[in-house]
């Protein structure tokens, strides 16, 4: 073999291994972008004051609706305006209810990362406030009890505080085993039960598997999906309403 030879040889097996490197990496690509949104919404959190998102939801004097969660909340991969959040906001101006919707989502939270900024929530003094937690401890395959145990303190937490609170459940996909998928589906029924309060058992109800639904890594809801879920989530709260 020449040296021209040799070195083509050399310059082949380089991009093969980079592109091996490359294709290792991608199913972690969707899991490294969400905590790298986790970090920077928490530093942001984290630097301002504690009644700073309080002082500015209501310089309107409209009561505070918090959708607090994860990345579903959030509206991971959306623009703001498109978050179900933000839908829900237009959907409740448009019929007529005067309420202000705050965002509190965090992608790459779990139930006990929501746990550990329930204060941010209680200075909102919030007249409603939707829960949607659960969703990454399952798919970390987290214990199902400190999942229940977190859900359960987050909404005692919240009960006493004169907020009505209302639940958004998530579920897992088979793979998981029915026995864990089935736990985990009851952590939001026992939850809803023990504190009588509103229950969505499947946040993504009519998202998950229609088409345009749902963004390409199968989880998180593309606009048109974000626009059920806001549906969802209004028919939830429509009863606890007032106008």
């Amino acid at each position: 073999m020449t040296m021209i030879q040799m070195r083509q040889t050399a310059a082949v097996l380089t991009l093969l291994m980079a592109a091996t490197m490359i294709g290792c990496k991608a199913d972690k690509a969707a899991e490294i972008d969400i905590n790298a949104a986790a970090q920077q919404a928490r530093q942001r959190a984290a630097s301002k004051p504690a009644t700073g998102e309080g002082a500015i939801t209501h310089k309107d004097g409209l009561p505070v609706i918090a959708c607090f969660g994860d990345s579903l909340t959030a509206g991971y991969g959306l623009d703001s305006e498109d978050s179900y959040p933000a839908v829900l906001q237009r959907t409740l101006d448009s019929a007529g209810y005067r309420y202000r919707v705050v965002n509190l989502g965090i992608s790459g939270d779990t139930t006990k990362d929501g746990l550990a900024r329930i204060n941010r929530v209680l200075a909102l003094a919030p007249s409603i406030v939707v829960v949607e937690f659960g969703g990454n401890d399952g798919l970390r395959g987290l214990p199902i009890a400190s999942t229940r145990a977190n859900l359960d303190a987050i909404v005692s937490r919240l009960a006493p505080s004169h907020t009505q609170v209302v639940l958004a459940g998530i579920s897992l996909p088979p793979q998981y085993g029915k026995a864990y998928v089935k736990d985990f589906d009851d952590t939001y029924h026992l939850a809803a039960a023990k504190y009588h309060v509103p229950l969505l058992p499947f946040l993504l109800k009519d998202v998950y598997g229609v088409p345009g639904s749902i963004q390409q890594d199968g989880i998180h809801p593309t606009a048109q999906g974000a626009r059920q879920v806001a549906n969802n989530v209004f028919s939830l709260i429509q009863p606890l309403l007032k106008k």
